[in-house]
Parts: structure tokens; sequence; C-alpha cells
């Protein structure tokens, strides 16, 4: 059995099903507006050690910038990243070049961002984006502290001395939000399109990130290694795009356009979006394998009890696989990326498309709310129903969807 194969071919050819780039001929059609907005500047990408951001730099490397200081948490993954580009050879990397395994809300921030700055794009990575962060009232605290707080606090921190590009991720699951990521992420668009008047904001929601970092396609893969059986959920579609795609998603989007701008892919639900357990089977084929279907977790675990022993003598296998019937709090069966109500144009890009002029709250408002979730969490009896209520007063459209099960409590 070999595990070997080219991972960006299955993407292209089972996942995302392009050869080319769906960006491609916006980098075209935008060439000479990205050099001139990309090349000689100094850039700041917080998070750029995680699957989107990493590939955000790796798209923005393909100009001569003047400066680049990437920030991110993970150490080990800053450690990668450097090692990564200085080792493939094709990317433009500058002489000011510096990684800095920090938080952005620490101290050592703003003596960072007044050595090397004032920069003039900067991209913020920094995010909670799996569902299962809603697991309780701390992890829910956490993940809006980080999503919504803290890029408050950061976008605040910027508006006295702006940069000319400012960008901060979203995600699909902001529109018509049924989890509180989705909504957190959504509060956190509603945030940054307050100070659209103050600094050139902009965000994208965009799809599914094929095998990023903590996605159950890259979880096949690891249990894989670890000679483990898989768990997947039935009939929860997705859109996708590759790592590559994303970051150069972000790039275009963080640079072109106006302020307030919200971009997303052009891709369409009858022919882009597959689910979840196509992929596995796809996968396994391309090992050479087909799914051993279990009708528990328990019997897919002792069925790779059995099987781990002959793994060594045997070409082809049947991995066991735990196919389920979704159950947890917070999952949509399908992703979205506008809703009926918002203004689209769908003309300036020929692969992407713009919510354009989102309704903006006033700075003081975004204040207040901010000020409420930062009462509610210093409450030590704070419950993740107070979440949701002050996030539905203030999201009309957040539909929650409440099991009491979380992801946590499967494979």
């Amino acid at each position: 059995m070999n595990f070997k194969f080219d991972l960006n071919d299955f993407i292209q050819c089972h996942v995302t099903r392009r050869r080319q780039s769906l960006l491609a001929e916006d980098f075209v059609r935008h060439r000479d507006a990205l050099d001139e907005r990309i090349s000689s500047k100094r850039v700041l990408v917080i998070g750029g050690a995680g699957s989107i951001g990493s590939h955000y730099i790796k798209a923005l490397l393909r100009y001569d910038v003047a400066a680049l200081c990437v920030m991110d948490t993970n150490e080990n993954g800053l450690t990668e990243l450097v090692r990564d580009l200085r080792s493939a050879g094709c990317y433009r990397i500058p002489k000011n070049f510096v990684t800095y395994p920090v938080n952005f809300r620490d101290r050592v921030f703003a003596k960072i961002v007044e050595a090397h700055g004032p920069f003039d794009i900067v991209a913020n990575f920094a995010a909670h984006k799996h569902v299962r962060s809603e697991k309780d009232i701390f992890s829910i605290e956490a993940m809006i502290e980080n999503n919504v707080l803290a890029a408050h606090d950061l976008i605040a921190f910027l508006a006295d001395s702006p940069p000319e590009h400012f960008f901060c991720v979203s995600t699909d699951k902001a529109a018509n939000p049924v989890n509180i990521m989705g909504a957190s992420k959504k509060l956190m668009e509603e945030m940054i399109m307050a100070y659209a008047g103050r600094l050139p904001v902009k965000t994208a929601r965009f799809a599914n990130v094929a095998f990023s970092n903590g996605s159950l396609p890259l979880g096949f893969l690891e249990r894989l290694q670890k000679r483990q059986p898989w768990a997947c959920p039935l009939g929860i579609r997705r859109f996708f795009v590759s790592p590559m795609e994303s970051g150069e998603l972000c790039l275009i989007a963080s640079v072109i356009g106006s302020s307030g701008d919200i971009v997303f892919p052009k891709l369409d639900e009858a022919t882009d979006m597959i689910p979840f357990e196509q992929i596995a089977h796809d996968l396994l084929h391309a090992l050479g394998m087909e799914a051993d279907v279990c009708a528990t977790e328990e019997e897919a675990i002792e069925k790779m009890v059995r099987l781990v022993p002959d793994l060594s003598t045997q070409s082809v296998v049947k991995w066991p696989v735990y196919f389920f019937a979704s159950d947890t709090s917070g999952e949509k069966s399908f992703e979205e990326f506008f809703t009926d109500a918002e203004e689209l144009d769908l003309a300036t890009f020929a692969q992407l498309g713009i919510v354009k002029n989102a309704p903006r709250r006033a700075v003081s408002e975004i204040t207040s709310i901010c000020a409420e979730l930062r009462a509610l969490f210093a409450s030590r009896n704070a419950t993740k129903e107070q979440v949701v209520h002050v996030l539905r007063h203030y999201l009309p459209n957040f539909a929650h969807i409440e099991t009491g099960k979380s992801l946590d409590q499967k494979m």
C-alpha cells in the first residue's frame, strides 16, 4: 500500500476539478493594478503561518514587495513557512523579511509595528475557523475574543495611522449563519465596515480550503498515517478552493476594489458543491483502496485493530470508515456566499463576485456591542444561550442550530 501520491493533483482532479487556478483570468485582467498596488509596498501579515495566510504570502511574493513582516502564534508554523519559502526557489523574498511568533494583542505588537512600519498593506488571518469551537462557553469566549474583539482592537489601532489596504478574512458561513463561528464572522464583517470611511477595508467569504490545516480531508490523510479509521458525515456539501486559490483570492480582494467590499468566488451549486463522502471515496480510490463501511465508531476501531498487522503485506485494502448522519450543533448541510438581500457586483471580476454597499453601523455602536460582549464574558455565570441571544439581537438572520452535541464527541 503506497501512501505517497500527488495531493495537488488529487485536489485538481477530484475536489476543485480545475487544472487552472480559478483566479487565472482575474490576475490577467487586473495585472497592472495588482503590480501597482503591491510592488514596493511594505506588508504586514497576521496569522501568516496558517493555510490561507501562508498561501496569501506565496501569492504576494510573486511581486517585488519592499518589506514583509509575518506574525503568528504558531512558532513551528512560522519556522516551516520560512523554510518552505526559502527552499522553493521561486518566490521574490525581500531583504526586509522577518517573522515573529507573537499574538497581535501582545504589548510587543505595537513595538514591532513602530520598528518595521508603517505598513502599506495589512492582512489579518488570525481567526477561529471551526464550527467545533462553539462546544461550550469557554471555547465560545475564545472564538469571539479572536474573531471579533481582537479584530476590533486591531482595526482601531490601525485607524490612527491607516495603511493603504486593510484585509480581514471572513467565511462563507457568515451568509445566513447557523453557527456561532459564522455569526462571529458576520459580526466581524459589520465591525470592519463601520471603519470603511476611515481606512480602506475589505474582506472575503471563501469556500472550504481543500486539505487545509484541521480540515476533515486532511484528517483523512492523518488517520492513514496513524493507522486509524475514518469518520465522515453524510450529506454535508461544501464549495472548495485549493490552498493556492485561497491565497490568490484574498490577495486580489485585499488590494482591488473599494473600501467595504466583501469578495466571494463565483462557484455554482450544481457543479462545484460536493459532499465530504465523495472526497472520502475518491481519496481511497486514488490510494488503491476502498471503504469498509462501518455502522458505528466502535466497529470501525475494531476493524482497524484487526487490519493493522496485515498492512505491510497487503497491496490493496478496505479501510474502515464510519459514515454517519450529522447531528452536531451549527452544522449546515450546504453553504452560500451571499443572501437575497445583499447587493452584488458580478462584473468587476471574471471569477469573483462582490457584495457591495453592505450596511454600516456607527463606530460607536460597534464599540458598544464589543463592550456588551466583554461584560457578558466578565461574568462567571455566562452561558452559551446568553451569547446566542446577544448575537441574535444584533444579527437578525442568525438562525442558530442547536442539538446539544459537539464535533468533539466524534472521531
